[in-house]
């Protein structure tokens, strides 16, 4: 039980990097904040333990810094919560001064097209966080041993991701936090080629450099580019050389050379297609079967920005799964406003607005992709969340804030008969995992069902 009702008291919901780094911002603010922090799952760091490829340990090492966050006096942690659930926005509302939204982007963006419903076509989204071990994706079944060609619609870092899981070998994810059940799976693949789909060309080209050439240094893979793909149009050059970030250069340099390398034969290659975009999805007896593509060009826009427009002609690529890698979309939580075009939380400079354009709803805020999409990389996270806590601290000093009349969160949750995890359980799961992942050869063993977690976390407490 908290013993001082005058502090200054958060609640943030949701538990993954835009979380983490609201919290540090309070913290150092220097107020004797007290942040709360909620999530639905019995496990903290969202994205990061369940969206994060496994074969990329050095990303997920960010979680050191969490926990040092976590570390703080004025922090608890309440897994297993589901706020409009367990908890309403009108119980926050009771006993917080501020409410931070930093739930993240849970869903996947559609493609829209004729075909999308047939067996064979998945989203990213999934095998991401099948692959990952996180509970919500954990049923998922991908046929990848009677696939041999794969298509990802898309070609940013996620697209990267799923690509490079299907193309190494398993033994290399053999000794990671990989989900069991991926591995087993992943170990009957036959998937020799997969090929990234791109509207634009490869100077718009989405993903990081350091994430193609990853690829190109397995050993079994070809990266495979056409040359007249490859080539920058006069405009695109122009654009990249005015706008254009040294990554976007890194990238055109690398498609470059690779369109002008001869294959080396290997046995699986990644075939990068830039100016075609996906128009139909055709399939027999229910399943995908092959892809209609139209070649794209680019046009300027008003500002000179390259955009992608139809150049009227077409080729059918025969593909037997398809990913649908073009983002992440938010999902409305009950009590939360939400702009459904977008998928986030409608907000002026992380203030929350009642509807788009709308009043501010005093003492409501957000932060990370809730609040400005699925954008950026992990540390876009961190200046995005001082961002919303210096109008978190503009408000308390001018003391527009909420006016919480209930005491302590627990006992609350006590009254409901909610049982949620607190950080030491926490510590205490990790542990077992980390612990058991050595007996088996690997960095962890996730449970990957929420039930299976509670009934661990419940026998380690003792």
């Amino acid at each position: 039980m908290r013993t001082d009702p005058a502090a200054w008291r958060v609640a943030v919901v949701g538990s993954g990097p835009a979380a983490f780094y609201t919290a540090e911002a309070l913290f150092k603010t220097g107020r004797g904040v007290q942040v709360d922090m909620f999530d639905r799952l019995p496990v903290p760091y969202g994205l990061v333990r369940g969206g994060v490829a496994p074969d990329h340990q050095k990303i997920k090492a960010v979680v050191k810094v969490y926990e040092k966050i976590a570390a703080e006096p004025g922090f608890r942690f309440f897994g297993n919560i589901r706020i409009g659930h367990d908890l309403q926005v009108a119980d926050l509302a009771a006993h917080y001064h501020q409410i931070v939204y930093a739930f993240g982007c849970e869903s996947d963006q559609k493609l829209g097209l004729p075909g999308e419903e047939l067996g064979g076509v998945h989203a990213a989204t999934d095998f991401v966080g099948w692959y990952n071990g996180h509970p919500d994706h954990r049923q998922h079944t991908f046929d990848l041993g009677r696939a041999h060609t794969v298509a990802i619609v898309g070609n940013g870092n996620v697209a990267m991701d799923v690509a490079r899981i299907l193309l190494q070998h398993p033994d290399e994810l053999a000794a990671t936090d990989i989900a069991d059940h991926a591995l087993a799976s992943l170990r009957q693949s036959r998937v020799q080629q997969v090929i990234l789909l791109g509207r634009r060309g490869p100077a718009q080209a989405a993903f990081s450099p350091k994430e193609i050439e990853e690829i190109a240094e397995l050993p079994d893979v070809d990266v495979i580019v056409r040359a007249d793909e490859a080539a920058v149009d006069p405009m695109s050059q122009a654009w990249l050389e005015r706008d254009g970030a040294r990554s976007q250069q890194r990238n055109v340099k690398f498609l470059h050379e690779q369109a002008h390398k001869p294959p080396a034969g290997r046995s699986k290659q990644l075939r990068c297609r830039f100016l075609v975009a996906p128009s139909a999805l055709h399939g027999e007896q229910g399943r995908l079967r092959g892809i209609t593509l139209q070649h794209m060009e680019l046009v300027a826009d008003d500002s000179g920005t390259p955009r992608p427009k139809p150049r009227g002609t077409e080729e059918m690529l025969p593909v037997d799964l398809l990913f649908k890698a073009i983002g992440y979309k938010g999902v409305p939580v009950p009590g939360v406003p939400f702009e459904p075009k977008q998928g986030i939380v409608p907000n002026r400079d992380g203030r929350v607005l009642e509807a788009v354009g709308g009043a501010v709803r005093t003492g409501h805020y957000a932060a990370g992709w809730c609040k400005r999409g699925p954008t950026g990389l992990i540390g876009t996270n961190s200046l995005d969340a001082k961002a919303t806590v210096e109008g978190m601290v503009q408000d308390q000093t001018n003391g527009a804030l909420l006016q919480p009349h209930a005491g302590d969160i627990e006992a609350l949750l006590r009254s409901r008969g909610l049982d949620p995890v607190r950080w030491a359980d926490w510590q205490r799961l990790d542990a077992w995992e980390q612990q058991e992942g050595v007996a088996r050869g690997k960095l962890r063993h996730k449970l990957v069902d929420s039930a299976a977690m509670l009934e661990r976390i419940r026998a380690l407490r003792g």
